[in-house]
């Protein structure tokens, strides 16, 4: 039994292919290296994370990304023997432009090596390959057009591919303009019998998503409209689940079958904001005698609870090989942010620039996956300067952050403090002030812990292997969420905690973390109150 969202966390915009009896998901990771993240599943319930292809600098590198650009809303797919992946790499997109060059790379193997990335254009975003029935290529992507007097989504274009000359050839067409909601994006193009299958996304990536479905016997169209325009939404339906639901795509299973993946999302219901970011959901598809796709009869029927253990992880730093679920922020360089063999058994990240930095921030995270959770590490780190901090962090951008941190000051020595950004694109930091410093001693290892509660987070820290202290500070979760900031989806990841170092010294001084875990939490636990785990544990 398929249990959504299938990929929990910040997952957007899934691309699903089949290989035999293999299947794969590729998902955005925007701003977060490695690029692009690939899961596998061969029953459709239980995926795994088995690759991120975009893993050195000639095929990605994002140093000066802006918050939420970088790699946008990759296609995957099978054909000839070898994997296609198209992707956006967006280095601008506020204002009227967008800057938006899309690539090409493939390979033999899941996991690569991955060849050197073709360029393919700049027109727009949201790329994906289309393989014909007679062989022939064609990329599809929606259009952006700049003028102020036009609406920004220009429509989805189509223009063959030469695999041969490795680039575009011929005239590119508009073959869809999108709906009466507008906002045309995210194509994908198929072929089951005799009609070619266009899939949309369309109403922007907020509580107006939608999937929308169009169809044409000529491959540049036009296109008719499903008689329903959107075969799959939940703007009409607030109180379910899932919101958000936009973006699919289809794969047909070896007995016939039809499923679409799409992304959702999971808000909190007492704030409507989505810390976990958009998440990759499954759904069954059947094809009508009147050749529509419709959600499967058993879609409409609600779905028991199926009983599973509660996820809890705990990480080891072994040498050479950062454990998967983790990921740094936009460099191809790694070695200048971390080491896994400097001090064996930990992860040594090298302070570097400031919290929210574009370029080299020293990072290390995994994804929130749960709305109860809780994050633990142990750090050693001797700063001798204000300018000079390191900690755990829960962050969503470079404006959007709750930090506890260990650090220096003339007045008092070492410390821990807190620092948050909440939603400022202005990057103003919330600092506590001297009085609200803890001092603690040199020499012996903190441990490190955050405590989220849906909404509510609190920090707490302890002196090696002594009692735990609570900070008597809660903290709104809720703002590191796509929702924040500008608007209504106003950012298109998700929340992550981490391991982060800075020196604004220059100097690189080093913090080693020896551990990590990550556990999920009932909300229902009675450690749940935020202000009853304060009054326990307050210093």
């Amino acid at each position: 039994m398929i249990r959504n969202p299938i990929l929990p966390g910040f997952n957007p915009d899934p691309s699903i292919c089949r290989v035999g009896d293999d299947y794969y998901i590729a998902t955005s990771t925007f701003e977060w290296y490695p690029g692009v993240q690939i899961h596998h599943s061969r029953n459709l319930v239980d995926w795994e994370l088995i690759a991120r292809p975009l893993n050195r600098a000639e095929l990605l590198d994002m140093r000066g990304a802006p918050d939420s650009g970088g790699v946008w809303a990759p296609c995957l797919t099978w054909h000839d023997g070898l994997f296609h992946l198209v992707y956006t790499d967006v280095k601008r997109l506020d204002g009227n432009f967008k800057d938006t060059p899309n690539y090409l790379t493939t390979a033999t193997h899941i996991d690569g090596p991955w060849s050197a990335p073709v360029y393919l254009n700049s027109s727009g975003f949201d790329p994906s390959l289309f393989h014909d029935v007679d062989g022939r290529k064609w990329l599809v992507n929606m259009i952006w057009d700049h003028r102020p007097d036009r609406s920004p989504f220009g429509g989805i274009v189509l223009q063959e591919y030469s695999p041969t000359e490795r680039r575009l050839v011929g005239p590119t067409r508009t073959i869809f303009t999108g709906s009466d909601l507008g906002l045309a994006e995210g194509p994908h193009l198929y072929r089951f019998g005799e009609y070619y299958y266009l899939l949309t996304a369309e109403g922007g990536t907020g509580y107006n998503h939608a999937v929308t479905l169009a169809r044409s016997k000529s491959l540049y169209g036009p296109y008719e409209l499903h008689p329903d325009q959107h075969i799959v939404t939940a703007r009409h339906s607030p109180d379910a689940e899932l919101q958000r639901v936009g973006h699919g795509d289809i794969v047909q299973t070896p007995d016939g079958s039809f499923y679409m993946t799409h992304l959702c999302s999971r808000p909190l219901r007492s704030t409507r904001r989505s810390t976990l970011g958009r998440e990759t959901a499954l759904r069954r598809l059947t094809l009508d005698e009147d050749g529509w796709f419709r959600l499967h009869p058993s879609e409409h029927v609600p779905q028991p609870e199926s009983p599973r253990r509660r996820y809890e992880r705990d990480y080891a730093f072994a040498p050479a090989t950062l454990p998967a679920d983790f990921q740094w922020l936009r460099s191809p360089d790694p070695q200048s942010l971390f080491s896994l063999d400097a001090a064996p058994g930990r992860l040594r990240l090298y302070g570097r620039e400031s919290v929210g930095s574009l370029f080299n921030q020293s990072l290390v995270a995994r994804r929130q996956t749960h709305h109860c959770f809780e994050a633990e590490t142990e750090v050693r780190f001797e700063p001798s300067n204000f300018q000079q901090a390191a900690g755990l962090i829960c962050y969503y951008n470079s404006h959007k952050f709750h930090y506890v941190y260990v650090s220096w000051d003339e007045r008092i020595g070492k410390h821990i403090g807190i620092m948050s950004c909440e939603a400022d694109p202005s990057l103003a930091c919330t600092l506590p002030i001297a009085d609200a410093l803890i001092p603690v001693q040199p020499g012996a290892p903190l441990r490190l812990r955050a405590r989220v509660r849906e909404h509510e987070l609190l920090f707490s820290w302890a002196l090696g292997e002594g009692p735990w202290h609570t900070i008597p500070v809660i903290l709104d979760h809720s703002l590191l969420s796509d929702e924040t900031g500008k608007g209504d989806s106003a950012s298109f990841t998700g929340t992550f905690v981490g391991m982060c170092c800075q020196d604004l010294t220059g100097q690189r001084m080093p913090a080693d973390f020896s551990s990590f875990a990550y556990r999920e939490r009932d909300a229902r636990d009675a450690l749940d109150s935020a202000r009853q785990v304060a009054a326990a544990e307050a210093i």
